[in-house]
């Protein structure tokens, strides 16, 4: 991040603003939210400025800018007309340790004024860095439908018992839990109702049953990731990931879909290569079990979806026996994903009336598979983890009888712009350069619906 956000205490902010235009008049409306001291310093003033000056909260002195005015002020706008002042101001200011923007010029900016969402407490603030401000004003219009307007009552109804909550629950998981159920159930509805004095009484009998069971029981719950593109995350993914107090992720989650997690949730990395595992699948259960017993909420994030190759069967088993309870969050598989962003439909009225998956991952150097059952004309094949085992799987698909010219696609790192597909057959695939230099995830579809990537393929460029 170019600019790092911040909400500064404004309750015993100064700030001065130079010039007394339209523009200057802007920022004098935004920080007359606030409680904020405001100075403005121009030798004359435009109708809005002196109209928004009547209040107590602006003095405006009607003169050109001096030395002086900086002195005890925390921020300064700089908004004349005039780029000689603005620059001198500028660094008058940065000598004197005073955050300083030059409207309209993001150089000289030591910090810039947000998009705001403003309900009151709470606030949303976006920013582009001042790269795509008409992208921005679009999201702020598209956030602004979407909360309701009184919210602000919401927030007021939260810090109106929030030390009571404090005193009352130990701990701060705890507090977390009881919160999320308050702001996710009846209360939180009727506070948006205005029944205020119906609220209040919920919540104190809310808050009582809360004291009374202080013991809170910790939760796993196993979510597919899908295969990488975060716009492919379940709503329910995305809202179980928001409650996490611990995240368990592999190497197959992509950083974008990390990001989405909550910001202060422990992240825990257990991804396994070939060959190299961080921690075992054993320990992997042991430690999921072990957060949970600590009361805290457990997402299990996982590549595609737990129950297709993702050893999902496992991990319950071992909630089960530790009476540790779960839920399970399905996602996109790999199979899926990377054939829709291929163009390559695992079935076709002409091509393939049936779908398999198959594990390509070796074991003694080789792949213990039924062979015959796969090796069908008319049905698409699709492996995972079987890179390293490419060789392997054309020869054993080829003698059990499919034609050497049957078409072949290898698909790395699918949904994602770093995706890669490279096509060919079962007899030509493993010569080509291509090949040799993808790496995991790649997936392996075997069939005559490749033949449609050229076609169909909408995601490449």
């Amino acid at each position: 991040m170019d600019y790092f956000p911040l909400f500064l205490d404004a309750r015993s902010l100064r700030c001065l603003i130079v010039g007394a235009g339209e523009v200057a008049a802007r920022k004098l409306e935004l920080i007359m939210k606030t409680p904020a001291h405001i100075t403005v310093v121009a030798p004359w003033a435009c109708d809005t400025v002196k109209r928004l000056a009547q209040n107590e909260k602006v003095t405006l002195i009607e003169r050109e800018f001096i030395d002086s005015d900086l002195a005890d002020k925390d921020m300064v706008f700089i908004a004349t007309d005039k780029s000689e002042t603005n620059q001198a101001i500028h660094d008058l200011a940065r000598e004197q340790k005073v955050l300083v923007n030059v409207v309209d010029n993001t150089p000289l900016c030591q910090f810039i004024t947000p998009s705001i969402v403003d309900r009151s407490p709470i606030i949303i603030a976006m920013s582009s860095g001042g790269v795509a401000p008409v992208l921005l004003r679009y999201l702020r219009q598209k956030l602004e439908t979407v909360l309701p307007a009184n919210l602000s009552k919401l927030g007021a109804f939260s810090e109106k018992f929030r030390e009571k909550v404090k005193l009352t629950l130990n701990g701060v998981t705890a507090r977390r839990y009881f919160w999320e159920d308050v702001l996710d159930g009846d209360i939180a509805e009727m506070v948006e109702k205005g029944q205020d004095s119906k609220a209040d009484a919920a919540f104190e009998t809310a808050l009582t049953a809360a004291a009374e069971n202080n013991q809170v029981q910790g939760q796993v719950y196993l979510v597919g990731a899908g295969p990488g593109d975060p716009d492919l995350l379940t709503f329910r993914a995305l809202r179980l990931m928001q409650k996490a107090d611990v995240v368990v992720y592999d190497r197959l989650v992509s950083p974008q879909i990390l990001e989405l997690v909550r910001r202060d949730a422990e992240k825990i990395y257990v991804g396994k290569a070939k060959s190299n595992h961080s921690l075992p699948q054993d320990d992997i259960n042991q430690l999921m079990v072990d957060e949970a017993k600590k009361g805290n909420r457990v997402v299990r994030l996982k590549g595609g979806d737990p129950f297709i190759f993702g050893r999902g069967g496992e991990e319950i088993q071992t909630l089960i026996q530790h009476g540790i309870e779960f839920q399970v969050v399905p996602g996109i598989t790999a199979a899926n994903g990377a054939s829709s962003y291929a163009g390559i439909p695992l079935t076709h009225r002409d091509h393939a009336q049936s779908v398999v998956f198959a594990t390509g991952h070796l074991k003694d150097g080789t792949i213990d598979l039924n062979w015959q059952s796969l090796a069908h004309a008319n049905q698409t094949i699709v492996f995972y983890m079987g890179l390293t085992g490419l060789s392997i799987i054309c020869k054993k698909l080829i003698e059990n009888g499919l034609t050497a010219d049957t078409p072949i696609a290898l698909i790395q790192s699918a949904t994602t712009e770093n995706q890669v597909v490279v096509t060919g057959t079962l007899s030509d695939i493993t010569q080509n350069p291509a090949t040799s230099a993808l790496k995991p995830p790649t997936l392996i579809i075997v069939g005559t619906v490749v033949s449609l990537h050229n076609q169909l393929n909408w995601f490449g460029d």
